[in-house]
């Protein structure tokens, strides 16, 4: 899909994928459920598509549903202006606690939606406290909507710019040989460039890497995903079955684990996709490394253990189907877990844009996360 000349200037992704477009007609976004047989865009020009498209797994991975959150913001606050003459502080102060509610309930484990939700309400909040003297007319409330509009691009470019720092911190860490990851924490599931799979591609310019890729069922997020990813970089890869990974380990074929994170507590527990706590307990018995990547919006530091973190669990039909082809009994039940926690002492470090993160995970988070020095 080529950009119009109306386009709203986006950041550069460093990258030859392009899963987002956004210009005045509204939000495209690279259909996820799609790839690798079609490269087609969902059209999201109202809040609850861009909901829909966060949901439906259209767009995921836990800083694209942040920045997707940030800007489906942009386009509720859009909407409320479009079909609406008459405001006062308290009917925008209502929209806007239904416009959060919205997105924050699309999907239940990523922290960074909830995070960058916070963070456009706050903008919004600090301009009506601001004007809240004044007259409230629909050119005062359209300079609030580029305001908003402003704090989306640069939730997104931070993201970038965070992926990158991530992957400089990262690169020294990933030893030569095989590397496993799990799901897609590629330019699909961030603003562009990628968390571990950023880590992997910033390793790889520097030593020989073959990258062993999950399949990561039921989704099928490495095989459909972080593999198309992969082979447009031209980065040797293979995909192995979920199953497969600790007899590799065994034979010595991978020297370490790299994911990527939705939450992490203060104590290092990590929320991933569903099968990381299994590798990560296959790493710790062989002795390899086991790497987290994630930015900071990615840490929950209000809670103390993974305990705290709610996990989603997704529709059946996910499991008991593969694609559009039902692979199960017509009577059988499933459970769909879409994500496990992985105990911080499992954790050999954890990879973000401000530096790497060793144990003890509760002294030290808090120290490059919040810039504690106590």
């Amino acid at each position: 899909m080529k950009k119009k000349k109306n386009d709203i200037k986006t950041p550069s992704q460093a990258d030859i994928i392009q899963a987002w477009i956004w210009n005045e007609e509204g939000l495209f976004l690279l259909d996820q459920r799609k790839l690798p047989l079609e490269e087609k865009y969902v059209f999201c020009n109202t809040l609850n598509k861009v909901r829909k498209a966060i949901k439906e797994l259209v767009v995921r991975g836990a800083p694209a549903i942040g920045i997707c959150a940030a800007i489906g913001f942009t386009i509720g606050f859009k909407n409320f202006l479009e079909r609406n003459k008459n405001f006062s502080i308290r009917r925008i102060t209502e929209e806007i606690g239904k416009i959060s509610l919205l997105l924050e309930t699309a999907r239940p484990t990523a922290v960074n939606l909830k995070w960058a939700v916070n963070r456009m309400k706050g903008v919004c909040e600090k301009f009506l406290k601001e004007v809240e003297k004044e007259p409230i007319t629909l050119k005062t409330l359209k300079e609030l909507y580029f305001i908003l509009e402003k704090e989306a691009l640069k939730i997104w470019e931070e993201d970038v710019k965070g992926n990158l720092s991530m992957a400089n911190f990262g690169k020294d860490l990933i030893p030569e040989g095989g590397v496993l990851t799990h799901c897609n924490t590629g330019a699909l599931a961030t603003g562009g460039y990628g968390t571990a799979l950023g880590v992997i591609r910033e390793a790889y310019k520097h030593k020989k890497i073959f990258v062993f890729v999950d399949e990561t069922r039921p989704f099928l997020q490495g095989a459909r995903l972080t593999a198309w990813e992969l082979s447009k970089l031209n980065i040797p890869y293979a995909i192995i079955t979920d199953n497969s990974a600790g007899y590799l380990i065994k034979k010595g074929k991978i020297k370490a684990i790299i994911v990527g994170a939705d939450r992490i507590a203060l104590n290092g527990d990590t929320a991933n996709k569903i099968g990381t706590y299994s590798l990560a307990v296959l790493a710790h018995y062989h002795k390899i490394p086991f790497f987290v990547a994630a930015p900071s919006s990615t840490f929950d530091l209000e809670i103390s253990s993974g305990e705290e973190i709610p996990i989603e669990e997704r529709p059946s039909k996910e499991v008991l189907s593969c694609g559009k082809t039902r692979v199960a009994p017509l009577n059988a039940k499933a459970y769909n877990f879409a994500f496990d926690i992985t105990p911080g002492k499992l954790i050999t470090a954890i990879i973000t844009e401000k530096g790497v993160i060793y144990p003890p995970y509760s002294q030290n988070i808090p120290k490059i996360i919040k810039g504690n020095k106590n």
